[in-house]
């Protein structure tokens, strides 16, 4: 067991240097020392921008009873009250006496674990002593998540504004207007991807837990009599994109909340699971929130957000099933699930590298789609592989190459997760054709110059 963990920390730690040194995350104001968040670099912002458009695929477009927003990250301060993120968003927190140290209470009780911790445990079976230093600890007191800021240029009460905690807020509050203005008809749904700010205690395990993250969230409104046919139907939904995502089976657990451990208003929650290097940690969550938020954003607002089914005349306060996702929580296991260390392949210097890294993204989600490789930098190959680029590039995202040996270009590709090297060669002149590589089966083509575009998208679109 010892062994099986030193190897999944050896993974993570050549996961997080390979993110750095090939451009998809550097530790944000490095330069300064860091401040405990992350930017994503050329390639990095490529894979983020691919999920996010793949999830609003299956998620939104792909749909008929969906639609899009993009509510804004400030809004009236009351939005929160309503919520009750004001009051109840927070966490447990303990300081240590001796290095001062702070620690979130959850996450001293899973020290004293070698299991994953799914209930809620009671404060008096926190330890005494500090897990770094053995100082003693303060008792638990609760901490506000919720990160403040000022709105004008006196900074009081009055005031006061807060960067949105989740998108959900946005969400709810645009329920009538996305209602009458889309004449939208229950159930139906809203989409959104955008910002969330937390004030967290700790930032852990790399891009994990952050102050500033990305999230996905649907809110789903229905009629309460349909609810468990709907939760179902996103239940496998949800399923459907961790497959899609390239997340194997025995890597995800699907963890039904008991009632007890659920939220006061929730009636079913499934939370989804991964098996992180870093223990079996939460990745998604769907929820039946009832109508706890339309009804209390009705009663704090004064508006009526009632529902009028236009065929039965029944009115409602429809109730809602939210399937939430995050950005960065996806990013992390689709790297994990990616990264893999194969014998040396193919290439005149292979005998040099025991071991190559291969990254095998799925296709949809690569940075880059297409590498172009010529053989040589003078003419005419150089031109032939610039008019291959520049046709390649109205649809695709495509990298050129020509610096070093074909096999170490091809380990380059590989290890950014290229699906496809096109190498231009001298007998490319003659017969008009290039050679295709396959990241993945190492199979390689010969395909006519003019019908190369055709050959990668049929590829490309699975």
């Amino acid at each position: 067991m010892k062994k099986k963990t030193e190897q999944l920390n050896d993974k993570m730690d050549k996961l997080i240097s390979l993110a750095k040194r090939r451009g998809f995350i550097f530790q944000s104001s490095e330069i300064y020392g860091g401040f405990g968040a992350y930017d994503y670099g050329p390639l990095g912002v490529e894979l983020k921008n691919n999920i996010k458009k793949a999830w609003w695929k299956l998620f939104v477009t792909d749909r008929s009873d969906m639609f899009g927003l993009d509510a804004s990250i400030l809004m009236n301060p009351k939005v929160w009250e309503a919520s009750g993120h004001l009051k109840n968003f927070s966490d447990p927190l303990v300081d240590c006496k001796k290095c001062r140290k702070r620690f979130r209470a959850d996450h001293l009780l899973e020290l004293n674990s070698a299991e994953p911790k799914h209930e809620k445990e009671k404060i008096s079976e926190l330890p005494q002593t500090c897990p770094e230093c053995g100082g003693e600890l303060t008792a638990a007191r609760n901490f506000n998540l919720m990160l403040k800021t000022f709105i004008g240029p006196v900074e009081d009460e009055g005031a006061v504004c807060y960067l949105r905690p989740e998108t959900a807020g946005g969400i709810f509050t645009n329920f009538k207007n996305v209602l009458n203005s889309m004449r939208a008809r229950v159930p139906f749904g809203i989409g959104q991807i955008g910002k969330a700010f937390r004030n967290e205690i700790t930032t852990e395990n790399w891009i994990y837990r952050t102050r500033e993250f990305e999230q996905m969230e649907i809110e789903y409104f229905i009629n309460s009599k349909d609810w468990k046919k709907k939760f179902e139907e996103w239940l496998e939904l949800m399923k459907k994109w961790c497959e899609f995502l390239g997340i194997k089976k025995e890597n995800l657990v699907l963890h039904e909340i008991e009632d007890k451990d659920r939220a006061f208003y929730s009636k079913r929650t499934v939370d989804f699971e991964y098996k992180y290097p870093f223990g079996t940690k939460e990745l998604y969550g769907l929820a039946y929130r009832t109508d706890y938020d339309l009804s209390q954003h009705q009663k704090f607002s004064g508006e009526d957000l009632n529902y009028t089914d236009p065929v039965t005349g029944e009115k409602f306060l429809p109730h809602v099933i939210e399937p939430s996702l995050g950005v960065d929580r996806t990013i992390l296991p689709v790297l994990l699930e990616a990264y893999s260390e194969v014998e040396a392949r193919s290439g005149e210097d292979d005998a040099k590298h025991e071991k190559e890294v291969v990254l095998k993204l799925p296709y949809e989600l690569a940075p880059i789609k297409v590498a172009i490789l010529p053989l040589s930098k003078k003419e005419p190959l150089g031109e032939i592989a610039h008019k291959i680029e520049m046709d390649l590039r109205r649809n695709l995202v495509v990298q050129y190459d020509e610096t070093g040996s074909i096999g170490k270009r091809y380990r380059r590709q590989d290890e950014i997760g290229t699906p496809f090297c096109v190498t231009v060669d001298f007998d490319s002149v003659a017969d008009k054709k290039v050679t295709v590589r396959d990241r993945d089966s190492m199979s390689q083509d010969r395909i006519l110059i003019s019908e190369l575009r055709n050959y990668l998208n049929n590829k490309l679109i699975r």
